[in-house]
């Protein structure tokens, strides 16, 4: 199982270009230090074009390099790299802790240099002007997006949010100019995500992405893109402290939002009130 991914590569080889030979033979000889690579850093190594390393994993069967260092990485679980970049096998539970909690750190104080004032005021006047916002993610992104529309369920505007994708596609599709759509996507590529950035904009509607990857293609379709940073964003698509700066910017339109909105202390009123009467008297 470990050695698929090589053994593909090996059964290609006479097959392949001179070029991609060369990529093959490079991966061959050292999978692990491959599998740590971005597609820059690969094709500077063997001095070759980034198209060329594409068109090398296009040619093993996969969508993209991301696909294929995905691959590699779960056939070689290499737990540095598959589950935390910073964390050691031989780590005592407390030291682990620490990585952890030092990493979500580090990745909310460097969200927080690269945010523009700029763009927290685009959000917020579209947020603040929409006839309803539709909040929308896959997988990890969907609970972030579900926060986000928990959150603003206690303001003045109107919202949504569906946790089925297919359910997020059909109401995207309903989209009306006056709409806004608030899109958290880590990896930018989701391709549900793509569609209903796609939609939405195709419509008339605004869109606000929260993502890692400023460069996805989903930026494209975004209106403001705010990008929370991960020290975990160099090998994996997923990554466990990119939430909390995506939280974290949530929070601040949020507050901003309710500070700023007269009506806020109403709608804030009538929620808490309702959900008082789900508590036992003391």
């Amino acid at each position: 199982m470990a050695d698929a991914v090589l053994l593909k590569i090996k059964s290609l080889m006479p097959n392949l270009s001179a070029k991609e030979q060369k990529i093959g033979r490079f991966i061959l000889d050292d999978p692990r230090a491959a599998s740590r690579m971005t597609i820059s850093e690969m094709s500077s190594t063997l001095d070759i074009a980034d198209s060329t390393v594409f068109k090398f994993t296009r040619s093993l069967g996969y969508n993209g390099f991301r696909d294929f260092r995905n691959n590699l990485l779960s056939e070689e679980f290499d737990p540095e790299i598959s589950i935390h970049e910073n964390v050691r096998p031989n780590d005592s539970s407390l030291d682990i802790a620490k990585k952890v909690f030092h990493s979500s750190a580090t990745s909310l104080s460097d969200t927080l240099a690269m945010i523009r004032e700029d763009d927290l005021e685009k959000a917020l006047q579209f947020l603040t002007s929409a006839r309803i916002v539709s909040f929308y993610g896959c997988g990890e992104s969907a609970v972030v997006a579900l926060d986000a529309y928990q959150k603003f369920l206690r303001s003045p505007i109107s919202c949504h949010f569906i946790m089925d994708s297919h359910m997020q596609l059909m109401h995207a599709s309903l989209t009306q100019p006056e709409d806004c759509a608030f899109v958290v996507t880590h990896t930018g590529v989701t391709k549900e995500m793509l569609s209903i950035a796609r939609m939405v904009k195709s419509a008339g509607g605004k869109v606000i992405v929260i993502t890692s990857y400023p460069n996805a293609k989903i930026s494209e379709y975004a209106d403001v893109t705010f990008v929370s940073t991960s020290e975990e964003t160099g090998y994996r698509s997923e990554s466990l402290s990119s939430r909390y700066p995506q939280l974290a910017i949530i929070d601040s339109l949020y507050t901003t939002l309710m500070f700023r909105n007269p009506n806020a202390s109403e709608s804030l009123s009538r929620i808490r009130t309702i959900i008082s009467t789900t508590k036992e008297d003391h």
